[in-house]
């Protein structure tokens, strides 16, 4: 897996397909592949897709200093510019999604497209600190209890209900604690990007997730209203869209995109 350097940071990152640059940012306690690996084929035939895993996440290295967005930022835009010369066309997924604006946000003349999925703007939401505060706080108290509460919240409750058996228990048992995760989870609960997105000056695309229990769908409303000129649209999901909605998400950026 090829990897670059940003500042203290040994990104890892990996690329497939042959086109224009498409940056895809991954969530929270993900990596490149595991929000985006089974989407890939959508669009390689005329993309370079390039899937970075940002400080917390893969075999991405860093300090272990309390995570920002600058630093995430710089660090995916530091996996573009290693595949590409070109301004490339960003997707940010959760946590992503404010990482993608801060990308934009630092170096405009890199970002030519932005789509902002699950996103938020604001750290001062009582109910959504509520859910964050106490995810980090169950990883500290009995892993599988974290991994059972963020499946409860990532998942509209009639996908879950719907697997077999075996796919219950993969998606309810594969959220494993780790250090990084809990660092990007402490990111997530304070990040606020509202004075940034005003300026953002590209087309963009926010996606919202109408069932969204993580992250309530007003969120990527809030984003959207605060974006100049952006467009917006609404799947129906839960938080964890790529996994629960793919077809849907992937014809909504196609369709941007395009």
């Amino acid at each position: 897996m090829p990897h670059t350097t940003v500042d203290s940071a040994t990104v890892h990152y990996r690329t497939e397909g042959r086109g224009p640059g498409l940056l895809l940012v991954h969530g929270t306690g993900a990596t490149g592949d595991a929000n985006y690996g089974h989407l890939l084929e959508e669009f390689t035939e005329h993309r370079t897709v390039i899937l970075p895993d940002y400080a917390g996440s893969g075999g991405t290295t860093d300090d272990g200093r309390p995570l920002t967005l600058e630093q995430l930022a710089d660090q995916v835009l530091g996996a573009a510019d290693a595949a590409t010369d070109e301004p490339v066309d960003v997707v940010g997924f959760s946590l992503g999604a404010l990482v993608a604006v801060m990308a934009a946000a630092r170096r405009p003349e890199r970002v030519r497209r932005l789509v902002l999925v699950s996103g938020w703007a604001r750290n001062d939401d009582l109910r959504k600190r509520l859910g964050f505060t106490l995810w980090r706080r169950l990883a500290d108290l009995d892993p599988e209890l974290y991994s059972h509460y963020i499946s409860l919240l990532l998942f509209t409750p009639g996908f879950l209900a719907n697997l077999d058996p075996a796919t219950f228990d993969e998606a309810v048992g594969g959220a494993a604690v780790n250090e990084g995760t809990l660092r990007q989870i402490e990111l997530g609960l304070e990040a606020d990007i509202r004075e940034l997105l005003p300026n953002i000056g590209v087309p963009t695309l926010v996606v919202g997730c109408r069932h969204d229990q993580l992250v309530p769908v007003e969120h990527s409303r809030e984003l959207h209203d605060a974006i100049p000129g952006s467009t917006y649209l609404e799947i129906e999901s839960g938080h964890l869209v790529p996994a629960e909605a793919p077809d849907k998400l992937v014809d909504a950026i196609r369709t941007f995109l395009n």
